[in-house]
C-alpha cells in the first residue's frame, strides 16, 4: 500500500501552516469547492481508543437514547431525526420533498400544507409548469422552539434554500403543519429563532441579492439588487416585516435578550463573479435592533412590497435599524454563546473567529462608540473556521474545513489574550473525517447548554466506509466532549448532504402515541366529512356528485371497512381513509395499484387522496404498512367502468 494510502496526508502537510487569507481568498478551489475535494486525504488521526469513551454512546438493544438529534436532510427535502448517543435512525420527516412511503406531496392534507403559503408568483410557476408543488428542496438549519432561552418543544422550524421557503414540524406529532415561501427574497439561508421571551419571531436570509420585486426589471443594475432580512411571526406563519441590507446575507443569530440579531454577509463589494466578491479583504456584520425595527414599522416609515412591511436596512439607510460592522472577508458562521454575553463570527477565509460583546451593541447604534469597538477577541484557530458550538462550562468548539478539524477554545482566555495577557486559549484540536461543515452540542445553542456530545457534519467521507460506488456518504461523526479532553466515539454514514443538526434533551419533548381525533391537520377530511354528512370514524360510503366521487372507508387491522367500490372513467375520485386503531405503532396504508398513490394513515389519523380514475378495470388497493399477520387481509378493489357503460 502507497505511503499517502496508509498512513495519510494531512490538510497541514498540503497547505502549508503558514497559509495567509490573502492565499485563501485568492484560491479559486477554496471558493468554489473545486480543490477541497482534492485536498481531502484518509488516515490523518484515528479514534480514541478509551473504551470508557465508546461505551458511554452504546446504547444496548430496548434501552433509549437521552437526546433527539434533528438532522437536516439537505437536497433530500426531508428532515430526520437521529437518537444521540447511539446516532440511530429513528425518523424522517417529509418537508420539502416527495415521500413514497407516507404519501408526503400526494396526500390532499399535505398538498394543502405545501401550497397555501405560496406567493402568487410560486404558484403561478406551478400552474405553468403542470406542477402541483414544487418537486425539490433543499433543507438546511433546523432549528427548535426557545421560551427564556431555552427548548420549549413545540416546533422546529427548517428553510429550504432551493426555493425560498420557511416550514414549520409540529413536535408533538413530528410532522410539518405549515409552509410558506417568503416573499422578495432569494434563496432562504440562515435561519435562526427569537430566544427571549420566546419564539416569536424566525428570523431568515434571504442569500442572493436580487431585485425587488424581482419581475424581469433592473436585469443590467446588480447595483440596486438586494438582499433581504425577513422576520416570519412562528404562530402565525405571515411574514412581519423585512429590512433590505448592503451584501449578501450569511447565517444569523439572535441575542439572549430579545433586541439584537446578527448576520454574517460577504459580497461588500456588491458583485456578481466570486472574483467581484472576493476582491476586498473586508466584508462585515450586519446587527439589527429588533426595537427601532418594530417602532420603523409602526411609525410607517417602510414601503409595501407583495404585501410585506419592507424597511430600508442598507448602508446609506437614516432610520438606524442596522449597523455594519468590518470584519475579514467572507465571515461565514454566527453563534451566540450560552452565558448570553458574547456573539461569535466565524472568518471561512481567515484564519480567525472574532468575539463581538452584545452589551457593546446598544452604544454602537447610538453612535458612541464605533462597531469595531464591540470586539472584544479575535482568535487565531486554524483554517477554514465555519461555525462554532459551546458546552456551558465557557469552551468553544470551532468546525476547521480546510484543516478538517475541530478546534476547542476557551472565550474568556481569548479575550484575555486580545488584550495582551499571555495565555494559550486552544486547549485541544481534533482531526475529523473529512472536510467538516456545521458542528453542534448538545443544547449547545440554549442556555443550558450541558457540554457532554458534539456531532461533527463531514462533507466527505473517503475511505470510511464500504464502498458504494461513484456516490459517497457523507459522515457524521460523534464527539464526546464530556471531559478535558475531545474523543472521537463514532462514524455514521449519512445521504444526501445533512446540512446541519441540533440536539435536544428528551425530557423536552412529549411526542403524542396516537393521534388525537379533533386535529386540526385532518381539517380538509373533516370539512368534507362534515358536508357529506359522513362520520369519518365509522362510515363506509361512496358520495357522488356529478363527476366527483367521494369515497369514505375505515381501517382496522385486519381489514378496510369498504372492500370494493366502483366509478366511472373519467371520474375525479377523492378516497377518505380513517385509521380507527388506537393501539400504538399500528399504522395502516393505502395504496392502489398502477395508479402511482400510497398514503400513511397513523393510528386515530385519516388521509386523503384525489386522483382522476384514468385506467378502467380492476385496480386493486391494500395496505403497504404491515400491520397483521394475514396481510392479504387489508385489501379491496375499485372497479373503474367505461365511460358510458
Amino acid at each position: 500500500m502507497a505511503k499517502n494510502e496508509s498512513e495519510g496526508v494531512s490538510r497541514r502537510d498540503v497547505l502549508g501552516t503558514g497559509l495567509t487569507v490573502a492565499t485563501l481568498a485568492g484560491t479559486t478551489g477554496l471558493v468554489t469547492g473545486g480543490t477541497a475535494v482534492m485536498i481531502a486525504q484518509p488516515g490523518t488521526a484515528k479514534a480514541d481508543d478509551d473504551e470508557d469513551h465508546h461505551k458511554k454512546a452504546l446504547i444496548p438493544p430496548g434501552k433509549l437514547d437521552e437526546y433527539y438529534g434533528f438532522w437536516s436532510g439537505g437536497h433530500s427535502g426531508e428532515l430526520r431525526i437521529l437518537g444521540l448517543p447511539s446516532m440511530r435512525e429513528l425518523m424522517r420527516i417529509p418537508v420539502f420533498n416527495r415521500c413514497s412511503a407516507s404519501g408526503w406531496g400526494i396526500t390532499n392534507e399535505s398538498l394543502q400544507i405545501m401550497t397555501e403559503g405560496l406567493t402568487p408568483e410560486g404558484k403561478q410557476f406551478l400552474e405553468a409548469s403542470g406542477q402541483k408543488t414544487y418537486l425539490n428542496g433543499d433543507l438546511h438549519h433546523p432549528r427548535p422552539s426557545y421560551t427564556d432561552g431555552a427548548y420549549d418543544g413545540r416546533y422546529v422550524f427548517v428553510n429550504d434554500k432551493a426555493n425560498t421557503r420557511l416550514a414549520r414540524i409540529r413536535l408533538d406529532v413530528m410532522k410539518c403543519d405549515k409552509m410558506i415561501q417568503v416573499p422578495n427574497a432569494h434563496s432562504i439561508h440562515g435561519l435562526r429563532l427569537q430566544r427571549y421571551p420566546r419564539t416569536g419571531y424566525v428570523f431568515c436570509n434571504g442569500e442572493n441579492r436580487a431585485p425587488i420585486p424581482n419581475v424581469g426589471k433592473m436585469l443590467d443594475d446588480p447595483k440596486s439588487w438586494r438582499s433581504v432580512f425577513s422576520a416570519i411571526d412562528g404562530d402565525t406563519m405571515q411574514v412581519a416585516w423585512q429590512v433590505v441590507v448592503s451584501g449578501n446575507l450569511d447565517n444569523n443569530d439572535a441575542d439572549y435578550k430579545g433586541r439584537f440579531i446578527a448576520s454574517t454577509c460577504y459580497n461588500a463589494e456588491e458583485g456578481i463573479t466570486v472574483a467581484d466578491m472576493t476582491a476586498s479583504d473586508k466584508d462585515h456584520i450586519v446587527v439589527f435592533d429588533l426595537q427601532a425595527i418594530e417602532k420603523a414599522v409602526k411609525d410607517g416609515k417602510f414601503q409595501e412590497i407583495n404585501g410585506v412591511k419592507v424597511l430600508d436596512g442598507t448602508k446609506t439607510s437614516n432610520l438606524g435599524i442596522t449597523v455594519y460592522i468590518p470584519v475579514a472577508n467572507s465571515p461565514h458562521g454566527c453563534n451566540a454563546a450560552p452565558d448570553g454575553k458574547h456573539l461569535i463570527i466565524n472568518g471561512k477565509l481567515s484564519p480567525t473567529v472574532t468575539i463581538f460583546a452584545w452589551d457593546k451593541f446598544p452604544d454602537v447604534f447610538a453612535g458612541k462608540i464605533k462597531g469595531e469597538e464591540a470586539i472584544v477577541g479575535n482568535l487565531e484557530v486554524g483554517l477554514g473556521p465555519l461555525h462554532t458550538t459551546f458546552d456551558g462550562k465557557g469552551n468553544a468548539y470551532t468546525s476547521l474545513f480546510l484543516d478538517s478539524q475541530v478546534v476547542k477554545w476557551n472565550i474568556e482566555e481569548a479575550i484575555r489574550a486580545y488584550k495582551g495577557e499571555t495565555v494559550n486559549p486552544i486547549k485541544q484540536k481534533i482531526d475529523v473525517h473529512y472536510q467538516i461543515g456545521h458542528i453542534n452540542a448538545t443544547h449547545g445553542e440554549t442556555k443550558e447548554a450541558d457540554g457532554k456530545w458534539a456531532v461533527a457534519l463531514c462533507k466527505f467521507s473517503k475511505d470510511r466506509f464500504l464502498n458504494v460506488g461513484p456516490m459517497k456518504p457523507e459522515n457524521d461523526q460523534l464527539i464526546d466532549i464530556s471531559g478535558d479532553k475531545m474523543v472521537l466515539v463514532h462514524d455514521g454514514p449519512t445521504y444526501a448532504e445533512p446540512h446541519d443538526a441540533t440536539i435536544v434533551h428528551k425530557s423536552k419533548l412529549n411526542p403524542l402515541e396516537v393521534w388525537k381525533r379533533d386535529d386540526p391537520f385532518f381539517k380538509y377530511s373533516t370539512d368534507w366529512a362534515k358536508k357529506d354528512g359522513i362520520k369519518l370514524d365509522e362510515d363506509n360510503k361512496v358520495i357522488r356528485d356529478g363527476d366527483k366521487v367521494r369515497v369514505y372507508m375505515t381501517a382496522a387491522a385486519p381489514a378496510f371497512g369498504l372492500t370494493q367500490f366502483r366509478v366511472k372513467k373519467g371520474d375525479e375520485v377523492t378516497v377518505f381513509v380513517t385509521n380507527t386503531d388506537d393501539v400504538v405503532d399500528l399504522a395502516h396504508g393505502w395504496t392502489l395499484v398502477d395508479y402511482g398513490i400510497a398514503i400513511e394513515i397513523a393510528p386515530q389519523a385519516t388521509a386523503s387522496v384525489t386522483f382522476k380514475a384514468v385506467k378502467a378495470g380492476v385496480h386493486y388497493f391494500y395496505c403497504q404498512w404491515f400491520c397483521h399477520a394475514l396481510h392479504m387481509e387489508m385489501s379491496g378493489q375499485m372497479l373503474v367502468e367505461e365511460a358510458g357503460a
